[in-house]
């Protein structure tokens, strides 16, 4: 695979949209790229686009994955940690939403599973690679990056009577219910896991122009998404928070925050609550505990 010199960064739904403008950025920059995707098809034309920009064509590995499935993404995160002498960087930025509410064969909310659970035991499974890598970088950090949404606003607050959001499902407000489970994730294990030089930011994309979000959700998410699209940007656009979260020295000097567009950014009062990101990291292992 690659050297235990070369920087690492693992980076999910890296086969279209914001995923795959990260990974071409921080390939040039001479980053080996382990990019994860669902689609076969969409991971060999990214291979092959991320191949021709890398620094070295050998530098970039796709793995397909249904982030859906967490045994897939155990199995997944398996097959990483037995191949890579080390990970920087780990980018939890594959997610989705449903047209409608599916229970998973494994008994859960699909997209509760696929925007938080899963990302949260990648994170989970790979940390013992990430500590170790941390330790072997000058600055003595690693970096965990999660992809959440503006939507995130909308949401009122984590209902641990209907964690996944089942008993008035929405599509929106199942998915800015995982989304702002995603900011408090990435508090609590700022909170956990700095001492031993886990550094983790969320960030918010903004609204993608290649986005089919409002294709999928219920008219109320349609129309709150409208009222946003004149500050649409491209993938690459919104990749470059990414990319800066990923590289840029400044964004160790605190840990657990939440950024837009390069600078930091104001979370939701819910996203602040510490209590909930401490009940949530607690309540997601009693879920993920078959997986880990």
């Amino acid at each position: 695979m690659t050297s235990t010199s070369q920087p690492v960064a693992v980076i999910t739904g890296a086969s279209s949209g914001v995923g795959k403008a990260a990974a071409k950025a921080l390939a040039q920059q001479g980053f080996y790229i382990i990019g994860l995707g669902r689609n076969p098809e969409r991971c060999a034309q990214a291979q092959k686009e991320l191949a021709a920009l890398a620094t070295h064509a050998d530098s970039v590995q796709f793995m397909q994955c249904d982030f859906s499935q967490l045994e897939a993404t155990a199995e997944i995160a398996k097959k990483i940690v037995a191949q890579a002498p080390r990970i920087d960087v780990l980018i939890n930025n594959a997610g989705g939403v449903s047209s409608a509410m599916r229970i998973t064969d494994e008994g859960l909310e699909q997209t509760f599973a696929s925007n938080y659970l899963s990302p949260f035991l990648l994170t989970y499974l790979l940390l013992p690679t990430l500590i170790e890598s941390a330790k072997t970088n000058p600055d003595g950090k690693a970096r965990v990056i999660a992809t959440s949404s503006v939507g995130h606003h909308t949401c009122p607050g984590i209902n641990f009577d209907d964690l996944q959001w089942v008993q008035n499902y929405t599509t929106g407000g199942a998915y800015t219910n995982a989304k702002l489970g995603n900011i408090l994730f990435t508090k609590e294990l700022a909170k956990r896991y700095g001492d031993n030089g886990i550094i983790a930011h969320a960030m918010e994309p903004g609204v993608i122009l290649e986005s089919n979000f409002v294709n999928h959700a219920e008219e109320s998410m349609q129309k709150y998404m409208a009222t946003l699209t004149e500050e649409a940007v491209s993938a690459e656009e919104a990749a470059s928070t990414l990319v800066w979260l990923a590289t840029d020295k400044q964004v160790l000097n605190e840990n657990g925050g939440y950024f837009y567009q390069c600078k930091p950014a104001e979370a939701s009062q819910a996203a602040q609550n510490e209590k909930t990101a401490a009940r949530l990291w607690q309540e997601s292992i009693k879920l993920l505990e078959p997986f880990i």
